[in-house]
């Protein structure tokens, strides 16, 4: 009884891990996704010394709102890349786990 009560938590162990691997990805991108951030804030705080007139600071700012926009834009397609990922690693747990069952 014991065995068949390990074989059948096995699917939901498997989820578990599949969970936990996706939010450890999601967070390793949230924090890159931070850094950048800051870096990008350095940067342009730094360049602000370099700006002789306002057409200058503009396109600083323009600069610093594409970087931030790229950035955005990266973590978001990571983002759903791990969480399709992670979809699919369910669906075919989940089928396999059917499969097994049924038969």
């Amino acid at each position: 009884m014991n065995k068949m009560f390990n074989q059948s938590m096995e699917p939901f162990k498997e989820l578990v891990d599949i969970q936990t691997k996706m939010l450890e990805e999601l967070t390793r991108h949230q924090m890159d996704c931070t850094k950048a951030f800051i870096e990008a804030t350095v940067h342009q705080t730094k360049e602000w010394q370099n700006c002789k007139t306002p057409a200058d600071l503009l396109e600083l700012q323009k600069a610093y709102a594409k970087e931030l926009e790229d950035t955005l834009r990266s973590a978001n397609q990571q983002n759903l890349k791990a969480l399709e990922d992670a979809r699919d690693a369910i669906q075919k747990l989940t089928q396999g786990a059917f499969d097994k069952y049924s038969s």
